[in-house]
């Protein structure tokens, strides 16, 4: 298992709307599918290991894997930081070994996996 990761962030999900976004904004999981067999409902699962409420996926309809992230004006920097520091973790996890967010699927517990983020999972 290697211990680093090569996927870049702006690389980690698609942008399918390149434009100012004023308090949520679309990603797309759509590459970690094909290249991984990674869906968005898999990163919104993984995400909840992290700690954090999954986002609203599949919507809006018109992109592929789309999750949809809308943090409330009340979220600290630290707290927002920390959440695309997780999203980074996901989509490097993909990359490294798919079979981390496949097991999700099937209620496997957190200590069974290994992740490439060295980071320690929030409790």
């Amino acid at each position: 298992m290697p211990t680093t990761c090569s996927r870049d962030s702006k690389d980690a999900y698609d942008l399918p709307y390149d434009r100012l976004a004023m308090h949520e904004f679309v990603l797309s999981a759509r590459s970690l599918k094909r290249e991984h067999g990674i869906s968005a409902l898999d990163v919104a699962k993984r995400l909840m290991d992290y700690g954090f409420h999954p986002p609203t996926i599949y919507f809006p309809l018109v992109v592929p894997e789309a999750l949809m992230i809308e943090p409330t004006e009340t979220e600290a920097k630290e707290t927002l930081d920390e959440f695309a520091e997780a999203m980074l973790a996901i989509a490097r996890e993909a990359e490294v070994d798919p079979d981390v967010l496949r097991r999700r699927r099937t209620g496997a517990r957190l200590s069974d996996w290994t992740r490439c983020s060295p980071r320690s999972v929030r409790s």
